[in-house]
């Protein structure tokens, strides 16, 4: 059951998720953790809702949380890295949900389908999207961080979806034939989370996690398609850099670097 009583019990941080606010129903837990932000909760307050309302995907899409199957959350941290070193922290959550639900199933020997990451943060298994990351930044008026907040959707235990997705997601649950229990995969991920964070102070950059991250990028060595306003082409992934670039081998043989905020990249024959 998700209750801040069953996360807080399984927690194995220090700091993430230790200011934990859990709610039954919310309009939007990236709208909540924005207010607490600007009220001075501490770097680490986690909000998890069992039913989210009105929440928000990437490019403006909603992105549904129906009670009693999935997970809505959002991270309030307070980096001390200068603005344009954050858009990484994107990418360093997508790893860390991975890397929790890889965790909870290391040992089940039925589980054919690890978690993977197409590039840049949505986390796949067996090539449906089971999770969506929104960051926003939010800046102090001397144009310093007040706080980054990262907003996570995780479909756990859902089983069926709206017409327009179905194609591409999937759950936990869906992809894996197991249900989980999602207090359980809050903690594993903010576990990995914290992590990972710490690696990415030691540089700013995704240098202590690129090895890790490319392990899981289910688009690496595969040719893909750049969707650039400037005109779609293809090009090979190889991997990312330590900015969270995905590099790319275009037609004539050069290496070019991708930035997720400028364009989108799918396979070459769907989603994946």
């Amino acid at each position: 059951m998700l209750n801040a009583e069953n996360i807080r019990g399984q927690l194995g941080t220090k700091w993430a998720a230790r200011n934990l606010i859990f709610k039954e129903v919310t309009e939007s837990t990236n709208d909540d953790a924005k207010v607490l932000g600007e009220e001075g909760a501490p770097h680490g307050t986690l909000v998890v809702s069992d039913v989210q309302t009105s929440g928000r995907g990437s490019r403006g899409r909603s992105w549904e949380t129906p009670g009693g199957s999935n997970i809505a959350m959002s991270l309030l941290i307070r980096p001390t890295a200068t603005p344009d070193k954050v858009s990484v922290l994107t990418l360093i959550m997508g790893l860390s949900i991975a890397q929790g639900v890889e965790d909870l199933f290391a040992m089940n020997e039925d589980i054919a389908d690890f978690p993977q990451i197409k590039w840049p943060n949505d986390v796949v298994i067996a090539g449906k999207k089971i999770c969506g990351i929104l960051t926003e930044l939010h800046m102090n008026n001397d144009n310093t961080i007040n706080n980054v907040v990262i907003g996570v959707g995780i479909n756990a235990n859902m089983t069926s979806f709206p017409e327009e997705i179905e194609k591409i997601a999937g759950s936990i649950y869906t992809q894996t034939g197991f249900k989980v229990d999602r207090a359980s995969v809050v903690a594993a991920c903010m576990k990995r989370f914290e992590e990972n964070y710490e690696k990415y102070e030691r540089t700013y950059d995704l240098s202590l996690l690129k090895e890790e991250y490319e392990e899981r990028l289910i688009n690496r060595d595969r040719t893909v398609k750049i969707l650039d306003p400037a005109g779609e082409y293809e090009a090979v992934a190889l991997g990312i850099g330590n900015d969270g670039a995905l590099k790319v081998r275009v037609s004539d043989g050069s290496i070019v670097d991708i930035n997720a905020g400028e364009v989108s990249v799918r396979g070459l024959y769907g989603y994946v």
